[in-house]
């Protein structure tokens, strides 16, 4: 990795809540020869598939775009995504097929018909109390639900991951996950996706980012990594060595969240040691991927 491999570096703060429109999407990019980044369409709420063509249509050239979700789910702790499933994927590529096949005819990227699938469902955590044999560890039902190995690293930097398996409460992953599988998998190879796909010498990349390790590493502890008044904002950004962005007063959090995730971002590709972390083996990129950032 060199230090000028990327141009550009968006950050985009996702949503898997249904409808079509969404106030908790965010898309954040800091220009090259820019110090400060700025909101894209400022004031717009974002569909997902306006995310998916801006990815392939607007966005510039040699940009590194991380994505605040789960871009596969728990693999080595079991052997299997699905344990007990013959369908289960072999690996993250055959995941995003298999969410995008059997949510076809879900509208606005959803994975209602996904989660709700006989078999899918046995791992999830759901709403209503509904909790499927298979959700925790091992099998184990209850508890936090199986976690990634990436997510275990995250830990060692004080961040408190959620399972992806899990669909319930505010802090949940688990639909943005699954929604933005749909997307990664309707870019069909267009994009790669690191780790899955290698890193390439030249174009644009996307990684898995969690958007806590940013505001970490702009000052702010795991539990204060949200950030809601353009004068916090500011602050993390000048630790980042980014411009200020103008404002007083509040700022929605999913706005900040992709503010300090792009300027971070900038910094953080040039460290060469965040591209190979230590347990990042080839199995666990080609089934579990990495969020970029974990150590």
């Amino acid at each position: 990795m060199t230090p000028d491999r990327f141009c550009n570096f968006a950050a985009i703060d996702w949503s898997g809540a249904a409808g079509e429109r969404h106030r908790g999407i965010a898309v954040a990019l800091l220009r090259a020869d820019e110090i400060t980044p700025a909101i894209i369409r400022a004031g717009h709420r974002w569909s997902r598939p306006e995310v998916l063509e801006w990815l392939l249509n607007d966005m510039p050239h040699n940009t590194l775009v991380g994505f605040d979700m789960g871009i596969s789910l728990a693999h080595a702790d079991c052997g299997a995504f699905f344990p007990e499933w013959a369908d289960s994927p072999v690996d993250a590529k055959a995941l995003w097929a298999m969410v995008d096949r059997i949510c076809s005819d879900d509208p606005h990227l959803a994975v209602t018909s996904f989660v709700n699938h006989p078999e899918a469902a046995r791992h999830f955590r759901r709403h209503g109390g509904r909790e499927g044999d298979r959700f925790g560890a091992q099998g184990i039902a209850g508890g936090r639900g199986r976690l990634r190995v990436t997510e275990r690293a995250q830990e060692k930097l004080g961040c408190k991951p959620y399972s992806n398996f899990n669909l319930v409460g505010a802090a949940q992953v688990g639909k943005s996950s699954l929604t933005g599988m749909r997307l990664l998998h309707q870019l069909d190879g267009r994009l790669p996706v690191w780790p899955v796909d290698p890193l390439p010498p030249t174009g644009s990349v996307i990684t898995e980012i969690y958007t806590a390790i940013a505001a970490i590493a702009g000052g702010r502890s795991a539990g204060r990594s949200k950030v809601r008044d353009y004068a916090g904002l500011n602050d993390v950004l000048a630790r980042l060595n980014c411009g200020h962005v103008p404002g007083q007063g509040p700022i929605a959090d999913h706005e900040s969240d992709a503010l300090i995730t792009a300027g971070w971002l900038r910094r953080a590709a040039q460290d060469a040691a965040l591209w190979t972390p230590k347990c990042l083996t080839q199995q666990i990129a080609r089934t579990e991927g990495w969020t970029f950032g974990a150590p």
